[in-house]
């Protein structure tokens, strides 16, 4: 495995951006708007983070959830109002997209994330940006920072048709880049997701830990390198 790649492929959320900072704040702060006089904003909070968790748990579920996240985020609202007793579908749906705006407007890259990609690209490397997700949530966030500007290869499962971990979208970016996949790195904050399929192609593997936990006990697949944040690759 070469130390100096031909080709570098990255993630998208929980890589190049940070998606996860301040989400329970914006939850609480959407609860604390739509409240409905009856129940604490602390409550609707609680039942959110209950049917979240059920939500996103079934990975068939998670799969077409991340095609629609304003729909998703509808859904689990309006399952916890059920279940703590509200029967008001408006609200509980104002309360969602309220919580999505916030949650767009709040999405920024991390620290050294773009300086770093502008490093690489400077360096003359191919660059791709493989993203599960819907299109239209993908390519806002794409679009607000003006990453296509940067890669040669943009994949959105919303687009391509499949998302990872399905190999042809591995496939599918190390023919546009014209590499192999021994010459090529996959960067990227999900095991399962970004690592495991091109960890089994022969990719170089490089698992973003940003709270520092550590591989799980479980962890199928041992990636090659382990960093904090994608800064630490230039």
């Amino acid at each position: 495995m070469s130390d100096a790649p031909k080709a570098v492929f990255f993630d998208l959320d929980g890589t190049i951006l940070d998606w996860e900072t301040g989400m329970e704040d914006s939850w609480v702060a959407a609860c604390e708007r739509h409240c409905d006089g009856v129940h604490t904003p602390a409550q609707l909070h609680e039942a959110i983070r209950t049917r979240r968790t059920w939500f996103w748990s079934d990975s068939e579920r998670a799969r077409s959830g991340r095609l629609n996240l304003d729909g998703s985020s509808r859904e689990i609202v309006a399952h916890a109002f059920a279940d703590v007793g509200i029967d008001d579908v408006r609200t509980a749906h104002a309360l969602a997209d309220y919580y999505r705006a916030l949650r767009i407007a709040a999405i920024a890259p991390y620290p050294g994330a773009i300086e770093t990609i502008e490093t690489l690209r400077r360096r003359g490397l191919p660059l791709a940006l493989i993203t599960n997700g819907g299109a239209r949530s993908q390519r806002t966030s794409i679009e607000k920072f003006t990453l296509e500007r940067y890669f040669d290869c943009i994949v959105v499962e919303g687009e391509f048709g499949v998302g990872k971990p399905d190999e042809r979208v591995f496939h599918h970016a190390l023919a546009t880049t014209g590499c192999g996949p021994a010459d090529a790195w996959m960067v990227g904050d999900n095991l399962e997701a970004d690592i495991q399929t091109p960890h089994r192609l022969g990719m170089h593997t490089i698992w973003v830990d940003a709270h520092a936990r550590g591989l799980p006990d479980d962890a199928t697949v041992r990636p090659h390198r382990i960093v904090r944040s994608i800064a630490e690759l230039v």
